[in-house]
């Protein structure tokens, strides 16, 4: 059984002060009303305390009992019960059978002497039916057999309004509106005094124990049921909670929510009425009183008053944290909802909400802890915090205060075992990862993303890539000097070109090429870097990578000019005269772009037109063909030469024939066949008007 403390014993009255000497003097019945204590004894005698209550300097509550008075009845019976009707300022006292009106402060009689005879035990309603301020209703069980009787009681007159017979004897009651809940000789039963109608609750032995009915709330009764059980019974006549388990020997009970407190010959045992667990056993030995009074539970011995001080809820939860009993603490701060202000009750549980989380979070109950920390909408900073070096250096985040738990660091909470550590990272990895585009992370996102930053470059994630080539806000001062401890230079540069600074992402991609420093990321990192040149809208930085591209491949380089964007290229933003300067150097580069100029993009310019074909003719004549040219195949060089002279008619015959000659005789000086005839000739002859190049 896993205990709480939820209740102090505090002394209230002592014998001394109550009885001085005389031994045979016994509490029979009290009341407390405010601070007004009024206690009933074997001697007929009624005593008026005053409480004070206070708190000592160590937290824990103390009571001191001030005697106004005591006054004798003028009876040798026992003084059996004592209510109090505050709004009449009476006390309504049981003693031989009748039920006398005394004033509540002076303790005598009221002139009148107006009382009601017959009476064994009576119960005020709580929740009158009458709706007149001045009066208050009792219910008696008479005298006469299976009898009850209901009053109206002014402030000096009585006044009966109903009598009830019974199928069998009552012997205890209690009543909320026009509803009884009686303990009859063999079983409890809910009778309505307006219709007569009753409703059978459960058998149970008033000859073996004894029997015990209470109100607890609007419309509920708690009862002594068979087999040691605390039952909880509705008007309607069933059980909207489940039981508790207490001793087969209690005699008395009270409730002070949320939990129900039993007495027996040896101990007070307290339950939740939540959880129904037991959470709290005090030795009290003679016990023979335990009752409620707005909120106030007092238990007696015959010789002396104690009340029962329930700890701070907010104490008591804490205490269960404390404990690692984390369901109970959120069982026991929901069920108290209703007794606390909204807004008050809101941070109080939104605060054992983060401290539970960070529980669950201790053990590794990552599920658990999650759903905990986005019930309680933790600051996720509270968590990054826990983690060495995550949060920026910039972050002006404090620790709540007091303290969401009890540790430093990961490193304490692990106590060092790297097994655990790696899966609380891998937890916080998956948690700012799902908090990041919420509400949770409004106000902090450059905390969460630069810790998520770091946490995915520590365990080689694939998921770093994605955080920096999408809308993030890693810091660029923490996130740099923590990509480069990591070697994490390609992610580097994405977060450089993150933050517009695309020459230093270039410089570093460059260095990654060329082998000056190691990040295997991308085998492909060359073909990124023209891609990225390609798209790239500073010129400036494309002119300045564009004979490093070339150098390493002329074919792939060469696509920084000939796939820019297409408004680019409407806007010919890079001057192809500039561009065909630039690639003078590079043969093939150079008969790419120029094909892109006529071919793809069909500029209608003759200089390019005839630039393309004379390269297309001074890499046909380089092909020199096998004994005479006879049976040799078609190059595809030659292929492209044909078509272009084909299809276009901007360029210059004249000079090709002229350029073409002068380089078909110095390559073979022997052969019959002339340019002129073979390729040119036929094709000036037939020459069209000039058409766009299809």
């Amino acid at each position: 059984m896993m205990t709480i403390k939820a209740f102090s014993l505090v002394s209230a009255v002592e014998r001394e002060l109550l009885m001085g000497d005389r031994d045979r003097i016994n509490i029979e019945c009290v009341e407390c009303c405010g601070k007004n204590l009024y206690v009933g004894t074997n001697d007929c005698f009624i005593y008026h305390f005053l409480l004070e209550e206070k708190t000592l300097p160590t937290g824990t509550a103390a009571f001191t009992a001030t005697k106004q008075l005591h006054r004798h009845l003028g009876f040798k019976k026992p003084v059996n019960e004592l209510r109090a009707a505050s709004a009449l300022n009476r006390l309504l006292v049981l003693c031989d059978n009748s039920i006398t009106l005394v004033n509540m402060m002076n303790l005598e009689p009221i002139p009148t002497g107006a009382r009601i005879k017959g009476a064994v035990t009576f119960a005020l309603n709580e929740n009158p039916v009458s709706g007149d301020p001045f009066c208050v209703e009792v219910c008696i069980i008479s005298v006469k057999r299976r009898t009850i009787q209901v009053f109206m009681v002014y402030e000096d007159r009585v006044q009966i309004v109903k009598e009830v017979s019974t199928p069998e004897q009552p012997f205890a009651v209690a009543v909320d509106g026009h509803f009884l809940c009686l303990a009859l000789t063999t079983q409890y039963i809910i009778l309505n005094y307006n219709t007569g109608v009753s409703q059978d609750l459960f058998p149970y032995c008033s000859e073996e124990k004894r029997p015990i009915v209470k109100r607890i709330g609007r419309q509920e009764f708690l009862l002594a049921g068979p087999g040691g059980l605390g039952m909880f019974a509705t008007v309607a006549g069933i059980s909207q909670r489940a039981p508790v388990h207490w001793s087969e020997n209690v005699i008395g009970a009270a409730v002070c929510f949320p939990y129900v407190i039993a007495l027996d010959d040896e101990f007070i045992t307290v339950h939740s009425m939540l959880d129904q667990q037991q959470k709290q056993t005090l030795p009290f030995k003679e016990g023979h009183i335990l009752q409620d009074f707005e909120g106030r539970v007092i238990v007696t011995t015959s010789k002396g008053v104690y009340i029962l001080v329930p700890l701070p809820l907010e104490k008591q939860i804490q205490d269960l944290l404390a404990s690692r009993r984390v369901e109970e603490a959120l069982v026991l701060a929901k069920g108290v909802r209703r007794n606390i202000p909204k807004e008050k009750f809101q941070v109080m549980y939104r605060r054992i909400l983060q401290q539970a989380g960070f529980i669950q979070f201790a053990q590794l109950q990552f599920p658990e802890a999650k759903e905990l920390f986005r019930s309680g909408q933790l600051d996720v900073r509270e968590l990054i915090s826990l983690y060495p070096f995550l949060l920026p250096t910039s972050s002006s985040f404090t620790r709540s205060h007091p303290p969401l738990h009890e540790y430093a660091d990961l490193n304490q909470l692990t106590q060092g075992d790297q097994e655990k550590m790696a899966k609380c990272k891998r937890f916080l990895m998956s948690y700012l990862n799902e908090v990041r585009s919420t509400e949770v992370a409004n106000g902090y996102k450059e905390d969460i993303d630069t810790a998520l930053l770091k946490l995915y470059a520590e365990a080689d994630h694939n998921s770093l890539l994605d955080l920096l080539v999408t809308e993030n806000f890693c810091l660029l001062t923490d996130s740099a000097v923590w990509l480069e401890k990591h070697k994490k230079y390609f992610a580097l540069g994405l977060l450089y070109h993150y933050n517009n600074q695309d020459a230093a992402a270039l410089q570093l991609w460059v260095n990654i090429v060329n082998g000056d420093i190691c990040d295997s990321t991308r085998s492909d990192l060359y073909e990124y870097v023209v891609d990225f040149l390609t798209y790239c809208l500073d010129h400036e930085l494309v002119w300045k990578y564009a004979d490093w591209v070339l150098q390493k491949s002329e074919e792939v380089g060469v696509q920084v000019f000939t796939k820019r964007p297409l408004d680019e290229q409407q806007k010919n933003s890079f001057n192809p005269e500039d561009v065909i300067s630039c690639l003078k150097k590079y043969p093939k580069a150079l008969v790419r772009y120029l094909e892109h100029l006529v071919i793809d993009r069909r500029l209608q310019k003759e200089e390019y037109h005839t630039h393309l074909a004379l390269l297309y003719l001074e890499e046909v004549l380089q092909q020199r063909p096998s004994a005479n040219g006879k049976g040799a195949e078609v190059t595809e060089m030659q292929a492209k030469l044909r078509s272009l002279l084909q299809k276009s008619d901007l360029y210059r015959v004249h000079f090709l024939i002229e350029i073409g000659e002068n380089i078909y005789h110095e390559s073979c000086p022997t052969c019959n066949e002339s340019l002129y005839s073979g390729l040119l000739m036929p094709r000036f002859k037939a020459r069209k008007p000039k058409t766009v190049l299809s």
